[in-house]
């Protein structure tokens, strides 16, 4: 099992203060293990297994509990008096009007809560009024590669390759069976598909898949609603803008993809249209289209976008003129400008992936990420190999 160090320290210094702490994210991305861990980290501090009250609303031995009122009434009754209790709620989204037990166990001044959620829906409309201010949202993403390495150990460079293919669904690491590990991300893929339809009551499952897959055969392009649904109408499906704008929205909201807007450099504004769309696992991307036939400069893309979203970057698409930066990655007022190429051996394709960049009149980091094994320093834009990049050497 590898320690996500990075959530791990983020629930540390949340620890007992005076907010709900809610962890979302994709299914089997890891979030019940972190939480795991998080309570054994609270046994090495001293805290009594007492004080610890977790449910998991996947397991059929807390069916009985998928109503807030039993919930409430079932942790109320084993809660400590004159110590801090610590109440993990798993996958609490499966309990009707869950929040409404989660306020009142956050009044409480003994009670420190954490929940999790497999999608963005949970923390909006009630919940996000009834309990507006007093939550933090940690958002949490499959493995990184370092994490990945970590774990299945080797040479990196083959942890490389197995991780460009596979994803970082922490499971999958473990199964070596093509064939299994491909069941394994269908039945995942397939779950999260019924969530969205049970929830946005969606009547054509067909057309849904049709639009994941535009989704996933478009990583790097820019799309829109519009732009799908002509295409599908294209191939005789019956559809609209709305319709699709509805079903993309269940997708992030669901985790299942990621949404990259475009920023003007020079007007220094954000636009409008034309987003780009990341899947949140490579892995799915295989399961769907398959790795013979995956664009590889792509796949690096998403990969690369995936962990400057894991390192707390807001991430945009650059405009400049009518050339494009791949990624801006901007934090705490700062921005660190990149492009992304599977190699930029070719002059021409070198001239290409630069060009934007040299036309940025600023003075922050440039960089151009690839897979080749050659670093450089051109005109203080640095080139660097992708692995290095992953695993924090640049």
């Amino acid at each position: 099992m590898v320690k996500r160090q990075q959530y791990l320290d983020k629930l540390i210094k949340l620890r007992d203060k005076q907010v709900i702490k809610v962890v979302t994210g994709f299914r089997r991305c890891g979030k019940s293990t972190l939480l795991l861990q998080f309570r054994d980290y609270l046994k090495e501090c001293g805290v009594e297994n007492g004080q610890i009250i977790s449910v998991n609303f996947e397991r059929l031995e807390f069916e009985h509990l998928l109503e807030h009122h039993a919930l409430y009434k079932y942790i109320t009754e084993r809660l400590q008096p004159d110590k801090m209790n610590y109440v993990f709620l798993d996958e609490a989204q499966m309990v009707p009007e869950y929040q409404k037990a989660v306020d009142s166990l956050f009044v409480m001044e003994n009670v420190d809560v954490y929940i999790t959620g497999s999608n963005a829906y949970m923390l909006s409309g009630e919940l996000a009024t009834l309990l507006s201010g007093r939550y933090v949202e940690i958002q949490m993403l499959p493995l990184s590669f370092a994490e990945y390495w970590e774990l299945v150990g080797g040479d990196k460079r083959d942890a490389w390759k197995q991780y460009f293919v596979n994803g970082g669904l922490p499971y999958t690491a473990y199964i070596e069976d093509e064939e299994i590990r491909s069941d394994y991300l269908s039945g995942i893929y397939n779950t999260v598909l019924l969530d969205v339809v049970e929830r946005k009551k969606i009547q054509d499952v067909s057309l849904l898949k049709s639009v994941v897959r535009f989704l996933f055969d478009n990583i790097g392009n820019t799309v829109s609603s519009k732009k799908i649904a002509d295409s599908l109408v294209s191939f005789g499906r019956k559809t609209t803008s709305a319709t699709i704008e509805n079903y993309i929205t269940a997708l992030t909201e669901s985790f299942v993809i990621y949404k990259a807007g475009r920023y003007d450099v020079k007007g220094k504004q954000h636009l409008k249209s034309l987003e780009k769309y990341y899947v949140v696992d490579t892995g799915l991307s295989t399961l769907l289209l398959g790795s013979k036939n995956s664009d590889i400069g792509h796949i690096l893309e998403n990969i690369v976008y995936l962990e400057l979203v894991r390192r707390g970057y807001s991430v945009s698409i650059g405009k400049v003129g009518e050339l494009e930066i791949d990624f801006i990655a901007e934090k705490n007022g700062s921005k660190v400008y990149y492009q992304v190429s599977a190699s930029v051996l070719d002059p021409a394709t070198f001239e290409r992936e630069i060009t934007p960049l040299r036309r940025v009149q600023d003075n922050y980091p440039k960089y151009i990420i690839t897979m080749d094994d050659i670093t450089s320093d051109n005109e203080g834009i640095r080139q660097v190999n992708v692995i290095d990049f992953l695993l924090g050497n640049v």
